[in-house]
């Protein structure tokens, strides 16, 4: 038996108020040797209907008058309730199926009733202290893990703490049973994971620290398959729909068709350049195409011949001086005295991937100016994005290895310029993805499962950003809001942590089914909750802009009701990269 407190007075839709006996204002009572807590804000109030015990939580109180004695007058006091579940033959079930009555006898609950409505803790999985109550908290791992997650919290907050517990977690339990079927990748924007944080044990985790700067050795392997794609190049190179991804399509197929053929790039490099230099109807863009065609050969006097070359604005043709003009065909003397042998005598040596790729690039566009397939200026843009990311794009990734399959891999873009920061997710997530899903398609359900987190999301998923174009926006977004959308089937998870919520795609943020909310102060990213999260009650929600560090509101399909958790601090050498500078100890003399 318990402690009763009150009776129920009124009834209000979801809405009950109880009046409380005289006695009840105490902060701790026992009874029968078991220890109760007071009433107060969100503690947890058991009322009788019946056979049924439902089960409320506190939601505001104050004092109403009552009568007036000799002294003075005399208050009563009032608590508002709403209900979260009830006990059905001592199992307890979230939700709104029964409703007290009025004069329904309130009391007080125990711990250990208490601890029911959270779940009995696992000692093995406990990340944390309910905040109120003070009972342990453990991860319903079972079905937290095979959802959408999301992390967060402004700057400070502890969000990123609260991730590596989370993960940690996980990892120390569940490491054997883990490895060999479940593969997790952690998109590292600030070199926060790169230590002996989650797996300490380098058996299991692989860390690639990607530098564009060119002072690291640490790159990402890429198969050649992978790499030579044209929708890899489309995610590279940021081409545009209708004319640059047909031009990359066509540098990708003709690779793909002629690869067994002996020095094939050779002969098309040759052919390629003949033509342009015989054509009767020549551009002038031909002279620099096949000057860094030369250059990317190492045929210097073919280059040197080059360079010679003049552009007639009235006769739309070549000419090295007034006496010799280029003028066409095979058999044009200029062509055969100056060019021919210098063209047949270009050699295509071995090629890393990326030379390979800017040789095929510009003897690709001289074929089709050639043709008359393009316009230059069309293709142009492309030019330019390509040798600018070219030479980054060689510092971080590896092309012709596969990536080493651990259990865990964590890719690092804190010494990455913000180009190589916006499509490494976007490529990594497009290669997990499909290969994830190619190898379970036909396994229902999924035979072993893929978790993809992302430290810092707003980076990519944002909404507002203003520095690239509309159509490759739409790209990313699109890519991402796929993934969550329909990933889930595929055994294809994401964990999201990010300090502005609300430039995240709305689509996104509504498939995400488990929250850990840390201190958020910003109205939009406030209202983008209410709109988010169905299991967030008005409490809850109200505690969020003043929650203290280390703590969240969790919340979501893995969870009966909202919780207000006190993360556990990890251990030094756990925490992740991400603490506060002590000026105390920097400023000191």
């Amino acid at each position: 038996m318990s402690i009763a407190i009150g009776e129920v007075i009124a009834v209000k839709g979801v809405n009950i108020l109880v009046e409380l006996y005289e006695e009840s204002n105490k902060e701790t009572l026992f009874y029968q040797g078991e220890k109760f807590k007071g009433v107060s804000i969100q503690e947890h109030i058991l009322i009788k209907r019946g056979f049924k015990d439902i089960v409320a939580l506190v939601q505001g109180e104050y004092l109403d008058e009552r009568f007036e004695q000799e002294d003075g007058k005399s208050y009563v006091r009032k608590v508002e309730l709403k209900p979260i579940g009830y006990y059905d033959q001592s199992e307890f079930y979230e939700g709104i199926k029964h409703l007290p009555m009025i004069r329904d006898v309130a009391y007080l609950m125990n711990e250990q009733q208490v601890r029911q409505i959270y779940g009995e803790a696992d000692d093995s999985f406990v990340i944390g202290e309910i905040l109120k109550e003070e009972l342990p908290v453990s991860l319903p791992w079972a079905s937290l893990f095979n959802t959408h997650i999301g992390v967060f919290g402004n700057t400070g907050s502890g969000k990123s703490n609260t991730l590596t517990n989370l993960y940690t977690t996980l990892f120390t339990n569940k490491l054997q049973a883990l490895n060999g079927k479940s593969h997790f990748v952690v998109i590292d924007f600030n070199g926060e994971y790169t230590g002996k944080q989650l797996i300490n044990d380098r058996d299991f985790k692989q860390v690639y620290d990607l530098d564009t700067r060119g002072g690291g050795d640490s790159k990402f392997p890429l198969s050649e398959s992978v790499f030579w794609d044209e929708e890899v190049f489309g995610i590279l190179f940021k081409a545009t729909e209708n004319t640059q991804k047909p031009f990359l399509k066509r540098v990708v197929s003709g690779r793909e068709r002629f690869k067994d053929t002996a020095d094939s790039l050779g002969i098309y490099t040759r052919k390629t350049v003949a033509r342009a230099l015989t054509s009767p109807s020549p551009k002038k863009e031909f002279a620099e195409l096949i000057r860094e065609i030369a250059g990317s050969v190492d045929a210097e006097e073919l280059k040197q011949n080059i360079s010679r070359l003049r552009w007639h604005g009235v006769k739309s043709h070549f000419y090295l001086n007034d006496a010799n003009h280029l003028n066409g065909g095979d058999t044009d003397p200029v062509y055969v005295r100056e060019f021919k042998r210098p063209v047949e005598n270009i050699t295509v040596g071995n090629l890393n991937h990326f030379a390979e790729l800017r040789l095929r690039i510009h003897v690709q566009l001289l074929a089709d100016l050639v043709n008359g397939y393009v316009q230059f200026d069309h293709i142009q843009p492309l030019l330019k994005r390509i040798e600018a990311s070219l030479t980054s794009l060689e510092r971080v990734f590896e092309v012709g290895a596969n990536p080493v399959n651990k259990l865990l891999t964590v890719v690092s873009l804190r010494k990455s310029n913000q180009e190589i920061k916006k499509v490494i997710p976007l490529l990594l997530a497009k290669y997990y993805y499909g290969s994830h899903k190619d190898e379970v398609i036909d396994d229902s359900p999924p035979s072993h499962t893929f978790h993809m987190v992302i430290d810092e999301a707003h980076n990519i998923l944002s909404m507002q950003s203003n520095r690239e174009s509309e159509s490759w926006k739409d790209y990313r977004l699109e890519l991402f809001e796929e993934i969550i959308k329909e990933g889930r089937k595929f055994g294809f998870y994401l964990t999201l942590s990010s300090q502005r919520p609300a430039d995240i795609s709305p689509t996104i943020m509504s498939q995400i089914h488990n929250f850990f909310i840390h201190r958020l102060v910003n109205d939009r990213d406030l209202m983008l909750l209410d709109n988010t999260i169905s299991t967030l009650d008005s409490l809850s929600r109200s505690m969020i802009p003043n929650l203290s560090k280390g703590c969240a509101v969790i919340t979501g399909t893995s969870f009966d009701i909202p919780m207000v958790v006190q993360f556990e601090r990890l251990e030094k050498e756990s925490q992740p990269d991400s603490g506060d500078v002590d000026l105390n100890s920097l400023w000191s003399d």
